[in-house]
């Protein structure tokens, strides 16, 4: 009997839950009324992210930071990067690109930079110059010789999408913390990296950092966003809890050294097996150093 009634509980509790992923969708009377949610419903909320700890730097007894690739090839990485076409999907189906970039057009998100270091912040003009390419075609140019105004068609406007996206990099601080005696990590920050827009139709793209997002600064807007569950449509997933939670699959490239945080591929040239066994190695160090607190 106990039984029967801790299950009914379960189900009661993931029924609530579950209820907030597509709020009111049972009750529509109209398509536009999925996802309003009543005054009641509003008050009731407390839908935030999860507020880091403070943690005193007396605390850290051992600190790490490290750079990772995350491969959106990769099928354990498909919420980051599906879907690529929304021409035919609900507002509420974005990828991670697009959340990010359409957060740096409204100003939802500002603490953007041009490298992981966080030294030089990027304009929205500047950006904005990264994403869009502005071409114009042969009959363009024979007007513009001949002293005459180009026409509109003849003007070639070509954007970055979601598609375009190959891989994110990340840059995250791995620390131990002698107070709650465990090996944490802290995401810092994050970087899609795309082809440059002006070499994207060629055979040989040339790949480059888009831009660095403070992640910290970030965290309510990507937990406002929702990736996809495959397991359950009805509890989806934000972008800040797969991202803080480690729900992908990376590999180190680089770690901050006494070389001038030198990556791997430049003390490991032309050998992808040993670059693969030295970011194992560097993973391991730290995943180490724990293990190795409770050995006497």
């Amino acid at each position: 009997m106990n039984v029967r009634n801790l299950f009914i509980a379960i189900v009661s509790l993931s029924w609530s839950i579950s209820s907030v992923g597509q709020s009111n969708l049972l009750n529509a009377k109209t398509p536009d009324q999925i996802g309003l949610k009543t005054a009641a419903q509003l008050d009731s909320d407390n839908d935030k992210p999860l507020a880091y700890g403070y943690v005193h730097d007396r605390d850290v007894l051992m600190g790490k930071t490290t750079w990772e690739i995350i491969d959106l090839s990769e099928k354990i990485n498909f919420a980051l990067y599906f879907p690529i076409d929304t021409a035919n999907i609900g507002s509420d189906r974005r990828s991670l690109y697009d959340v990010l970039t359409k957060a740096l057009k409204n100003g939802e998100i500002t603490e953007v930079y041009t490298d992981s270091y966080f030294n030089t912040k990027k304009s929205l003009q500047d950006i904005q110059g990264s994403l869009t390419r502005v071409d114009t075609t042969d009959a363009g140019r024979e007007q513009l010789n001949a002293g005459n105004r180009i026409s509109d068609e003849y003007i070639v406007r070509q954007d970055l999408s979601a598609q375009d996206v190959t891989q994110y990099k990340i840059k995250g601080y791995w620390y131990f913390d002698k107070r709650q005696s465990e090996l944490k990590y802290r995401l810092l920050g994050i970087c899609p990296i795309t082809p440059d827009v002006y070499t994207m139709n060629s055979d040989e793209k040339d790949y480059i950092e888009l831009f660095w997002v403070f992640f910290p600064a970030a965290r309510e807007v990507l937990h406002n966003a929702k990736a996809f569950n495959d397991k359950n449509s009805a509890m989806p997933v934000s972008f800040d809890q797969i991202l803080n939670s480690r729900r992908f699959n990376s590999l180190i490239y680089k770690e901050e050294n006494v070389y001038g945080d030198r990556a791997i591929e430049e003390y490991m040239k032309d050998n992808a097996q040993n670059q693969l066994l030295e970011s194992e190695r560097v993973k391991d160090k730290i995943r180490n150093f724990e293990s190795d607190m409770w050995n006497y």
